[in-house]
């Protein structure tokens, strides 16, 4: 079993059963209980979980979903190679937005790390915890209807907020990607809506995709593919996308 799987596995059971032991893990998944404390330790150093002597105890467990923090474990190496990559488009003075999406967590620790002095607009609870207590960044939390799931405000109240500005670029997320169909989908009608303004309200809007979206759909089609600057996603695709997306005029990063 790869470290990451492992890791999303710990993440289940501690909050299905509300802690985890080392010495329990370690026969459950028939690995050392080193490996279970260096498990662990890096799952507290990703703000998964709090350690406790012989094992471990959730974090927040009234501040995340239980499906949030299963996507936040989940690909953690595909969204940092995305982060890194969105960072390079970031330019001091920017005015920026962060949509609801775990790849803008990264990249939000990407931005803090850099030192780049700019403006951070978002609708993540996560995102405005990352800049909590810093200075380089003027942080700006669009409010709105919380929605419990993607751990985020959403709706007319956001959507409200967010028609006032004009970002100079927007990194926005996704939970399907139909490049045939030129279509990018999410699950809730609300989060789309909300999506789709802040694609209005920016200058470039990048879609931040790990390539396993890219055979996903989902409930609602928020917008077309052609409607990004371009796609910033973690590894290569194959040739009949690159063909369909250079057809859409869409860069693919």
């Amino acid at each position: 079993m790869l470290a990451e799987e492992r890791h999303q596995k710990i993440i289940e059971k501690l909050h299905s059963d509300g802690s985890v032991k080392v010495k329990e893990l370690s026969a459950l998944f028939k690995v050392t209980e080193d490996c279970i404390r260096k498990d662990l330790a890096q799952l507290e150093k990703s703000d998964l979980l709090k350690r406790t002597y012989g094992g471990a105890v959730p974090l927040r467990q009234n501040t995340h979903s239980f499906e949030v923090v299963k996507r936040k474990a989940s690909n953690v190496e595909a969204k940092k190679k995305i982060a890194a990559k969105a960072i390079e488009l970031i330019n001091a003075g920017d005015t920026i937005f962060l949509d609801i999406s775990t790849s803008n967590i990264e990249l939000a620790k990407e931005i803090l790390n850099s030192g780049k002095r700019v403006t951070v607009v978002t609708n993540m609870i996560e995102i405005i915890q990352v800049f909590t207590c810093q200075s380089n960044v003027k942080l700006v939390s669009v409010g709105g209807s919380l929605n419990e799931f993607c751990d985020g405000f959403i709706g007319s109240l956001c959507i409200q907020t967010i028609t006032q500005y004009k970002f100079d670029i927007a990194f926005v997320g996704a939970v399907g990607i139909d490049v045939f169909e030129n279509s990018v989908f999410t699950y809730d009608a609300e989060d789309g809506l909300t999506k789709k303004a802040i694609l209005k309200s920016s200058r470039k809007t990048y879609l931040v995709s790990e390539v396993v979206k890219f055979n996903h759909d989902g409930n609602y089609k928020y917008a077309s593919i052609d409607e990004f600057k371009g796609i910033i996603t973690d590894e290569k695709v194959n040739d009949k996308v690159k063909r369909s997306l250079y057809q859409s005029n869409v860069n693919l990063i």
